[in-house]
């Protein structure tokens, strides 16, 4: 499962997490993060439990996007432990997300 997570709920939900996260930083527009969502859903399926995937909407959670300084999206931000670990940007294979993980895991 993907939680939408917001300016509000983005501390309680990612920096506070006691697993790692993956969060997802999109928005409805952009055509490369509609190719990463079902692998974002994939993994999340796969990874239950272990790790928690969230997605934050650039458009409506401007605070979260300037704090990253996300420029572009779709950009993935790996968190372990509260602080932003790894980061991806672009649409990438599955195969590169799932590795990151496994790595964070270890």
């Amino acid at each position: 499962m993907v939680t939408d997570v917001s300016d509000q709920n983005f501390e309680d939900q990612v920096l506070k997490s006691t697993q790692p996260v993956l969060v997802d930083l999109w928005a409805p527009w952009c055509g490369p993060c509609r190719t990463v969502a079902p692998v974002i859903d994939k993994l999340a399926e796969k990874y239950q439990g272990r790790f928690k995937f969230c997605r934050l909407n650039i458009d409506k959670n401007p605070k979260t996007t300037a704090q990253y300084r996300v420029m572009s999206i779709p950009t993935l931000i790996f968190f372990k432990g509260g602080k932003a670990v790894d980061t991806v940007i672009g649409a990438v294979p599955e195969s590169t997300l799932q590795s990151k993980i496994d790595d964070i895991l270890k």
